[in-house]
């Protein structure tokens, strides 16, 4: 009986010997399978590799609203097993950002202006999740390629809530005196022009009255030295304050005071006050929308601007004259008297970019998000956004990324639509400005293949960009009786800037702005002052 009974367990126990081995085979802990396998999710066997499920996650995307399904996006899914569903308002984003806030209704990234104080109200209501750990464990490529703008970029509790958005100094000019080329030829100026030489503020109010004289009219029409386009009035002020070297507010001693207080402002007023009471500025500057500054500027009538590149005008230019013609606006520094071109200040750009990319609490996957953004924002990924696939789009030679000609004959024939069809610079997302490892630009639309203007715009406003980043989003909290005030005090500003600039006389201008002076004292510009100093102190204590 003894002897039957240790048969019977010897066989019991070969069978348990047995179920545990094929248990162990299926859950995948075969001593035989090599850790490659196992981590392809291949066996060793040779079957075919087992499919991840895909993630997909909802991204509000203030920019954009396309569906993902593109070659690059699938791309992007392939790499890195997240899909998304992309949400965006046919409204002002800011109303549905907020929306969502009081509603709790979050989806699981979003994108916003990082210089809207929407940021701050997402950070202070929870609704974003700390990245600091996320980034040690997860993010070394966000380590490396961001640097110290993560630094930066902390909220005043010392963390990380979002990732940048086009951030790092663009090397591209932003606003400029644009002038035609034909009429600086014409008027002996064409050697200094063509070299991107700097003009100084007599040589181009003497351009202006030169052009006035000499063409009173074209077509039956007034002729119009200088507009401007009143749809991008910060664009107006900024264009002449870079002449004199001014930034966004006047800095005294390590306290900042609105710019209106810099001294040379009111030089500046009556320098522009000057173009205008002597018809050398178009009398209906202040008024000019886009259709109708478009409008002047390819009419003949007009010989300069201030701002941006015309780019629509010069585009509709060479439509009508040919691709080489030199009726087209190019960029210039005009100078202030007394100021270094190299202290010109045309090229306002915050190395903190545009936009936030935060992963909400309603995230139910922030480490494989936090892994795909990892992916997207290393030179691999930032190359698939904004070149597209190897071997498709572009293909690596002599060590360097070179586009088809396809894909830059596709961006000139349609942008939008190439865009969308290829995903080319579609998802514009942890978008670093500047060039890769070899030299090539990540941003290959607008980077790569330069128009002759723009290659020039490098030469012409070399050393006038700077960096805005350390007075972005000073002041007080949206929605507080602090940020009625500085409304007021802004309001103030703008509308005596109109009205200084259509003076009579310089007289007038200057009674005028001791006027506006007067006005923001009344209206407690001194408290907003107050506290702009006061974030700016803490901004650079927490950037140490």
């Amino acid at each position: 009986m003894l002897k039957i009974n240790r048969k019977i367990a010897i066989a019991g126990m070969l069978s348990l010997v047995l179920l545990m081995s094929a248990c162990s085979g299926k859950s995948g802990n075969d001593p035989t399978q090599s850790p490659a396998a196992e981590g392809s999710g291949q066996s060793s066997a040779g079957s075919e590799p087992e499919k991840k499920e895909t993630i997909t996650l909802s991204f509000f995307d203030k920019n954009t609203g396309d569906q993902f399904n593109n070659p690059v996006a699938q791309e992007i899914t392939k790499r890195t097993g997240i899909t998304f569903q992309i949400q965006q308002p046919t409204g002002n984003p800011d109303e549905k950002l907020n929306l969502m806030l009081t509603s709790n209704d979050l989806p699981d990234i979003v994108l916003m202006d990082r210089r809207s104080d929407i940021v701050n109200k997402y950070i202070a209501a929870g609704a974003l999740v700390p990245l600091n750990d996320l980034i040690d464990q997860y993010g070394p490529n966000i380590k490396e390629m961001y640097g110290d703008v993560l630094n930066k970029s902390r909220y005043q509790d010392g963390k990380n809530y979002y990732l940048n958005n086009w951030y790092g100094m663009d090397p591209d000019p932003g606003w400029s005196i644009n002038m035609r080329m034909d009429i600086l030829k014409e008027f002996g100026y064409g050697e200094k022009a063509e070299k991107g030489e700097s003009f100084t503020q007599a040589e181009f109010v003497d351009l202006l009255r030169k052009f006035k004289e000499k063409y009173p009219q074209v077509n039956g029409k007034d002729s119009i030295p200088f507009t401007l386009n009143a749809d991008h009035m910060p664009t107006i002020v900024g264009t002449f304050k870079g002449m004199y070297g001014m930034k966004s507010y006047y800095e005294v001693d390590g306290k900042l005071e609105l710019d209106v207080r810099h001294p040379r402002y009111l030089e500046m007023i009556k320098f522009i006050n000057g173009l205008q009471t002597e018809g050398l500025l178009d009398k209906e500057w202040a008024v000019n929308k886009t259709q109708i500054y478009d409008q002047k500027t390819t009419s003949g009538r007009v010989f300069a601007t201030g701002g941006g590149l015309p780019t629509e005008p010069n585009r509709l230019l060479k439509e009508q004259f040919g691709e080489e013609t030199d009726k087209q606006f190019y960029s210039f520094k005009v100078v202030a008297d007394g100021v270094d071109p190299s202290q010109t200040t045309f090229g306002p750009r915050s190395s903190l970019g545009w936009d936030a990319i935060g992963i909400t609490v309603s995230n139910k996957h922030p480490v494989e998000t936090i892994k795909m953004m990892d992916f997207l924002v290393s030179e691999e990924g930032q190359y698939l956004l904004q070149w597209g696939l190897e071997g498709t789009h572009w293909d690596m030679k002599d060590g360097k990324h070179t586009p088809r000609p396809e894909v830059l004959q596709g961006f000139k024939d349609n942008w939008n639509e190439y865009s969308k069809t290829t995903g080319i610079r579609k998802w514009t997302w942890f978008i670093k400005n500047g060039n890769g490892t070899d030299g090539t630009p990540y941003d290959l639309a607008a980077k790569y293949d330069k128009d002759p203007i723009s290659a020039h715009a490098l030469i012409s406003m070399k050393d006038s960009t700077w960096d805005t980043s350390l007075y972005d989003n000073l002041g007080p909290l949206g929605g507080t009786p602090d940020a009625l005030i500085e409304q007021k005090v802004k309001d103030i500003v703008d509308k005596g800037f109109t009205s200084m600039v259509y003076a009579e006389s310089a007289a007038e201008a200057e009674n005028a702005y001791n006027k506006m002076i007067g006005n923001l004292q009344a209206n407690k510009a001194e408290k907003i002052e107050e506290i702009y100093s006061k974030n700016y102190a803490e901004r650079v204590n927490l950037w140490k």
